[in-house]
């Protein structure tokens, strides 16, 4: 396949094998696409810089998104190897473990902002500052959702809040970048089975109910949101901007589950 032959893109938020970030950026790969890897710190590179090489890529830079000017830093050195990106994978996101359980009503106003900054207004610096870089041939932006963002689920708190805030942002990022031909769209993946997931208070609760209830009776795996990465990375979505794309077996439609049968 080569939809994306020659295509350049940014992959943020690796962690490891297991990343939904690492899922889309084995998709875009094997398409044909060029990549280039953020990573927050040295520890963090010593993960992020191996998986980029299995997949081609010898270009990581360091980018911590919670530091102001962090991610302009990073586009200045990305532009010593680049002077175009056709597409963004912003799959970055961050609360206090200790506050993801329990009610929201305690979050603390020190963990409420930087899950803000890091899980949401990180979108908003990465999207002005890749403008440079895409506003000729326009592109694609892609972050990563939940339906924590719209539903009530158990110890998600302030990550819900933020995502809500996120996908408020894709909204009018698309329209002030819809004039450069940039598309900004977001993926809200169903429960899959990665660190970040792990984090949160009860998940094993979360993606039982999940499974169970789900219209196709099963959770999306890591491959499956990849293809819907790929996808937004294309041509094949170059209609579709400011859109939340649910990749979770259909649970987003429930609002009362069926009974089980006798």
């Amino acid at each position: 396949m080569s939809l994306l032959a020659g295509k350049n893109g940014l992959i943020m938020g690796v962690a490891n094998d297991h990343s939904i970030a690492y899922g889309i950026a084995q998709h875009c790969a094997k398409a044909g696409a060029n990549l280039a890897f953020t990573y927050q710190n040295d520890m963090l590179a010593k993960r992020v810089q191996p998986l980029a090489e299995t997949l081609g890529s010898e270009l990581t830079v360091p980018c911590d998104v919670s530091v102001e000017g962090g991610i302009d830093t990073a586009m200045d050195t990305l532009a010593k190897s680049w002077n175009q990106i056709d597409f963004v994978v912003h799959a970055v996101a961050f609360a206090d473990k200790s506050e993801l359980r329990g009610a929201y009503l305690n979050t603390s106003r020190e963990n409420f902002t930087s899950s803000m900054m890091v899980s949401c207004y990180s979108l908003t610096e990465l999207a002005r500052a890749a403008l440079p870089f895409m506003k000729d041939n326009g592109g694609s932006i892609m972050t990563m959702s939940y339906l924590g963002a719209n539903r009530i689920t158990p110890n998600y708190n302030v990550m819900g809040v933020a995502k809500a805030a996120l996908e408020a942002s894709v909204r009018y990022l698309a329209v002030d970048l819809g004039r450069y031909n940039i598309r900004v769209n977001a993926i809200s993946a169903g429960p899959v089975k990665t660190l970040a997931g792990a984090a949160i208070s009860g998940a094993r609760h979360v993606y039982r109910h999940s499974e169970q209830n789900a219209l196709l009776n099963r959770n999306p795996d890591m491959d499956e949101v990849g293809r819907s990465g790929l996808y937004f990375a294309s041509d094949l979505s170059s209609g579709v901007s400011g859109e939340v794309h649910y990749v979770d077996g259909g649970y987003n439609l429930i609002g009362v589950p069926q009974p089980e049968a006798d």
